[in-house]
């Protein structure tokens, strides 16, 4: 109850301070104060609503229903403190809290700097009113109790020292398929335990836990940093709003830039934290695989980013002079980054990405479905339409015209690479909504001519002057930068033995990127230190993109069954599997695997368990990693030698799209078959019913099937396909959020053969991923060169 009473009088605040600013920029005098006076109310009731819910969280207050839906008594203090925003509800909150973090900052900076204050601040409060609707008890609180939906508790969650109180009876519930026992807990039974004496969270004494698949450390980690960048793209969007507002476009940039280097940073670091969790512990097998809900948070980075450089050439041209330039598409930009920010939200939390995703979150319920729409419509509407009532006055007033040959049409056109790669990557994360799926490799083919537009000009950008250049100049410079770019890019081509000419060309635009921008930074080192921002940033940009040349161009991967204590030859390394060890008191098992090559041996133990929370089977691949390579091994299955390898079958690994060929049969992996009750129910714990979509083809023939997997009453089923004529039994063993599933493929011409003892055979697909450090370097460089470059940005504001 105190958490909703902080949430709405947090709403009502806001709203009273959007009303107030509002009036302020009518002329209404002495409004200011107390439009500053509401959304102080307002942050304080966020952060105590925030600390009230972390306080429900850790003390197990499981009356709420939140808290009894994705937090346990037995998990360590790190990971109960990430079921903070394990949900829906707690993720919009968690977005709230640092929305309001952000407006304490931003009203600061804003106050001391004219009539800014009122003009920024009426957009940011409110879209905090926004916000706050979203977790107010009307729609997604995380407050709301248990009894008012009629939650059902599974025996398993309630203290033994109550199961014979005499009016349970009345509310005990059975579900008649599985025969598992539950109490609703309605109001009516409410009302029995207080009657009783009987406190909820004394009663209730575990919650359902958290997703096996959230127990990491990343989970405390990567949502709270992409939550700081979505919240933050609010702040360049209310900058673009407030410029419209006063219809004056000199000053926005330089007070906007700052910002949007920040949030960009935050952003991108937040993407890549999700691909290292990936990589690291979810066995994907990559930092990257164009799932929807990660496509859906970098068209928003990829649109800020093109911001900060066109906003760079309005800054120059406004301190000039010269006439401001690009001004109409700093605004769109600046707009366009917060609108794509709500519609990832309404992609990734609506429900609508679930046959495609199974990183995505359940379907909220019709109601805050259509808010959502709601909110992305409105503040589209606001930006877009401030745009449309400004542009003839936009038009007349600046030019975009520049001259070919300078620096400002180089930056203009990198920008314009970012644009097309975002709306490539929209295009295809919203195919799912149209009812189709777009296949990786379509993000592969149309980004990879992009990137090396950039890198070309990322590097080009710095020889160019501004506003006109030389042409015999500019070839000058350019020459020895060349040599040593074609020399490096000869000899990568000649080690990596390359024999792809798209590949050696984009070698050599990230070649060029980095000479140019070494050769840059050298000449000012010793001077103007918070310079080299940018040029450490575009480096390390180039040193990313050659990690992933490199890893998605060279990486080996392979399946193998690894006999115990019997050395089996492996992408060049003698595997063997030396042993199990028990991990957290044999809930969990490591698989202990040596990894020889010549003289060095290392030893990796990726982890399998049955995870109790929905019965299923959890894997966590390990890695030994190193500067040129890392040798990546993922566990598949194992067997204990106790049944024939033959009527066992054998383990494989599918991505969307791959294909294995088996008894002359072609067996394709099409899409998942997950349905949103589905999906409420797995996340849940409970009964469930799901499967992945099978291409079969055979004797000329190509037929569609489905593999299924079911969860009932704890215990899981598998419904096998079966092929007659080519004597094979496909039967799905697990699905991953990087779009892969491992199946089961039995030859049934085998099956009838004696059985016999055979020996612990650990199944594993091994890959070796060369210079993927070069990925986590430039992610570094990339992240302290645009924290560097806004300290510089900042103070020039100050």
């Amino acid at each position: 109850m105190i958490g909703n009473i902080f949430l709405t009088f947090a709403f009502l605040a806001a709203m009273f301070s959007f009303v107030m600013y509002f009036l302020t920029l009518k002329g209404y005098e002495n409004t200011i104060k107390y439009a500053r006076f509401a959304f102080h109310a307002a942050a304080i009731s966020v952060i105590a609503a925030s600390a009230f819910l972390l306080y429900a969280i850790l003390t197990h207050q499981y009356q709420y229903e939140y808290v009894y839906n994705y937090s346990g008594s037995d998990l360590p203090t790190g990971l109960l403190i990430s079921t903070f925003y394990a949900g829906q509800e707690g993720s919009f909150m968690l977005w709230t809290f640092f929305t309001v973090i952000i407006g304490l900052i931003l009203l600061d900076y804003s106050s001391k700097r004219g009539d800014l204050e009122p003009r920024v601040m009426v957009t940011f409060t409110l879209a905090l009113g926004f916000l706050l609707f979203m977790v107010s008890p009307l729609l997604k609180s995380p407050f709301n109790y248990l009894w008012n939906e009629g939650a059902f508790i599974e025996m398993k969650s309630l203290n033994p020292a109550y199961l014979n109180l005499p009016f349970l009876q009345k509310f005990l519930m059975t579900d008649q398929n599985t025969g598992q026992f539950f109490i609703q807990m309605n109001k009516e039974f409410h009302t029995a335990l207080v009657s009783n004496g009987i406190a909820v969270n004394n009663f209730i004494i575990q919650g359902k836990g958290l997703n096996p698949l959230l127990q990491n450390f990343w989970m405390q980690i990567h949502p709270p940093v992409l939550f700081i960048g979505f919240a933050m793209a609010l702040v360049p969007f209310s900058f673009a709003v407030s410029a419209l507002i006063k219809n004056d476009y000199k000053s926005w940039v330089s007070q906007s830039l700052p910002w949007l280097l920040v949030e960009s940073m935050v952003l991108g670091l937040a993407i890549m934290l999700g691909g290292y969790w990936a990589y690291g512990v979810l066995g994907w097998g990559g930092y990257w695989g164009w799932d929807p809900v990660e496509n859906s948070s970098l068209v928003p980075w990829l649109i800020s980013v093109a911001a900060i450089h066109t906003m760079l050439v309005q800054k120059r041209t406004d301190e000039k002079e010269e006439g401001s330039r690009f001004v109409k598409t700093n605004l769109i930009l600046s707009i366009f980054a917060y609108i794509l920010v709500l519609y990832s939200t309404f992609l990734t939390r609506s429900g609508i990405l679930g046959d495609a995703s199974v990183h995505s979150f359940v379907d909220p319920g019709m109601l805050v479905y259509w808010f959502l729409i709601f909110f992305l419509v409105f503040f589209a509407v606001i930006g877009i339409g401030g745009i449309i009532y400004r542009w003839k006055f936009l038009v007349k007033n600046f030019s975009e015209g520049v001259n070919v040959l300078s620096r400002e049409t180089a930056l203009f056109t990198g920008s314009a690479a970012l644009i097309a790669s975002a709306v490539i990557v929209l295009v295809g994360t919203s195919a799912p909504i149209f009812g189709t799926i777009v296949q990786t490799r379509f993000y592969d083919q149309t980004n990879m001519p992009i990137a090396i537009i950039i890198g070309i000009l990322n590097g080009l950008s710095l020889l160019l002057k501004w506003k006109q250049n030389d042409g015999k100049d500019l070839l000058a410079d350019l020459r020895p930068v060349l040599l040593i770019t074609l020399v490096l890019t000869i000899l990568t081509s000649f080690l990596g033995k390359m024999n792809n000419i798209g590949l050696s060309i984009f070698v050599f635009s990230a070649y060029f990127t980095i000479v140019i921008n070494l050769q840059m930074a050298y000449k000012i080192a010793s001077g103007r230190k918070l310079f080299l921002g940018g040029y450490i940033t575009h480096a390390g940009f180039a040193i990313f993109l050659l990690g992933v040349i490199a890893t998605a161009g060279y990486s080996k991967t392979t399946q193998v069954d690894l006999p115990r204590n019997k050395e089996v030859k492996v992408l060049g390394y003698d595997l063997k599997f030396a042993g199990i060890t028990p991990l957290e008191n044999g809930k969990k098992f490591a698989f202990d695997v040596e990894m020889i090559n010549g003289s060095s041996k290392k030893v990796v133990s990726p982890v399998m368990f049955r995870s109790d929370f929905n019965n299923s089977l959890m894997r966590e691949p390990d890695i030994s990693a190193g500067f040129l390579k890392d040798l990546y091994v993922a566990p598949l299955g194992y067997s204990d030698g106790s049944e024939s390898d033959s009527s066992n079958g054998s383990q494989v690994t599918l991505e969307k799209g791959k294909s294995i060929e088996q008894n002359n049969a072609k067996i394709t992996f099409t899409e998942f078959d997950i349905t949103d009750k589905a999906r409420d129910a797995m996340m849940a714990g409970t009964d469930f019913e799901m499967g992945a979509k099978l291409k079969i083809e055979y004797a000329g023939k190509v037929n569609d099937y489905e593999a299924v997997m079911k969860s009932v009453n704890g215990s899981r089923e598998m419904v096998p396909v079966e092929i007659k004529g080519a004597n094979l039994r496909i039967t799905l063993q697990s699905m991953d959020a990087g779009g892969k599933v491992v199946l089961n493929v039995q030859d049934l011409s085998k099956t009838n053969e004696a059985p016999k003892q055979t020996e612990e055979i650990l199944s594993v697909e091994v890959s070796i991923k060369p210079f993927i450090s070069l990925v986590w370097i430039g992610v570094l460089l990339t992240t302290f060169g645009v924290a560097v470059s806004s300290v510089r940005r900042f103070k020039e504001t100050a």
